[in-house]
């Protein structure tokens, strides 16, 4: 088969040349790899141009959460099917999907016959893979692209930065069932169970079903924090709540922080996401479990 390569070189802080392993990779191969650098300033039609008009039969993300949406936008709603290379920061997408991190095993998987279809969230049009919040952890997300630190311990400068002044919210939050109320440090949509700090925010997720979940956190806590990286106890339900959903909208008195899969896109008062089912094929090594 074809295999074309969306590169970014410059994701996360790993010295890795992906573009030669890729080439010594399937030197000797009978699949054929092209490769396709993403610039910094680049025009996201090119991108999807290139996909369009390539005869390849799988396209490969190379990079981290962000090059991974990127390219996701461009194959959904064609016949194409995506593989992934991990090459970012936290790669929080990557290790939901079980994709090796190694660059060596991740490029085998890219040839493997079976793939799978998960679905999709959208998030104020957005597309989401994995997960999308409002609240603390989206505003750690924008003190970490502040940040000169890059990696796992730029995040976790960024969390203690951000536990001094995170704000709380008043939300409300309609699902089409029932309306809830609540103060909160921050509401994930969560089709993943796990953010790239290996934090289980949502243990009852899975990737492939018809509803993803809504979380709400009222309340940052050392304990829930220990069970989330640890422990994965049940959560107390005085800090931690979680709801299923197809749809849902959340309105936050004041604007709140917002990202979507590691993308911070600013502050709004109102999220709206629905789900749409079986809407990317993707390489995967084995059937999605829960953790």
């Amino acid at each position: 088969m074809k295999l074309l390569f969306i590169v970014n070189q410059g994701s996360g802080s790993s010295a890795t040349d992906f573009p030669a392993e890729i080439r010594t990779h399937f030197d000797a191969s009978p699949h054929e790899a092209e490769l396709f650098e993403l610039p910094k300033d680049f025009d996201p039609d090119r991108l999807r141009n290139k996909i369009d008009t390539s005869n390849a039969e799988r396209i490969v993300a190379v990079g981290g959460d962000g090059t991974i949406k990127l390219v996701a936008e461009c194959v959904l709603g064609t016949d194409k099917t995506m593989a992934i290379v991990p090459g970012g920061s936290a790669n929080g997408l990557a290790k939901e999907l079980g994709i090796p991190m190694g660059v060596t095993d991740a490029l085998a998987l890219c040839t493997q016959e079976k793939c799978h279809a998960i679905h999709v969230t959208k998030v104020n049009e957005q597309l989401c893979i994995h997960l999308s919040d409002i609240g603390f952890n989206a505003f750690v997300v924008k003190k970490f692209e502040d940040e000169k630190t890059r990696g796992m311990w730029g995040y976790v400068k960024a969390a203690f930065k951000t536990l001094r002044n995170a704000p709380y919210m008043d939300v409300r939050i309609f699902t089409g069932k029932e309306e809830v109320v609540r103060r909160a440090a921050m509401v994930v949509i969560a089709n993943g169970t796990r953010y790239g700090s290996g934090a289980v925010i949502n243990p009852q997720g899975r990737i492939d079903d018809f509803l993803f979940e809504i979380v709400i956190v009222r309340k940052i806590s050392f304990s829930e924090i220990f069970k989330m990286m640890v422990t994965h106890r049940p959560y107390d339900p005085q800090k931690t709540e979680v709801f299923q959903s197809r749809e849902a909208t959340i309105h936050s008195k004041k604007r709140a922080h917002f990202q979507v899969d590691g993308e911070y896109l600013g502050k709004l008062h109102s999220v709206k996401a629905s789900i749409v089912p079986h809407a990317l094929n993707v390489v995967l090594p084995k059937p999605r479990q829960n953790p």
